[in-house]
């Protein structure tokens, strides 16, 4: 996938999280509303780490298309 391609697939998980944000404002997210913001919210990371990746790999002279997305257990990982 392109940085093109990710910042588009970034563009539509956002779009996705607000839109489940906006219809929970004063009603709380149900329990199916809340897993997919999760999954949404983990994805989203993923997709920041695959470019972060791409970036680096283009700045030290380095092929961008070998980058590949990491497990959400690795990207969730990076806070502790």
């Amino acid at each position: 996938m392109t940085d093109g391609g990710i910042l588009g697939r970034i563009d539509d998980l956002i779009a996705q999280e607000h839109d489940l944000r906006a219809r929970s404002v004063g009603v709380g997210l149900s329990g199916t509303d809340k897993d997919r913001l999760a999954r949404l919210e983990q994805e989203l990371d993923q997709c920041w780490d695959l470019l972060r990746q791409r970036r680096a790999r283009s700045e030290f002279a380095e092929n961008p298309d070998e980058a590949q997305a990491r497990p959400v257990g690795e990207v969730e990982g990076y806070r502790q």
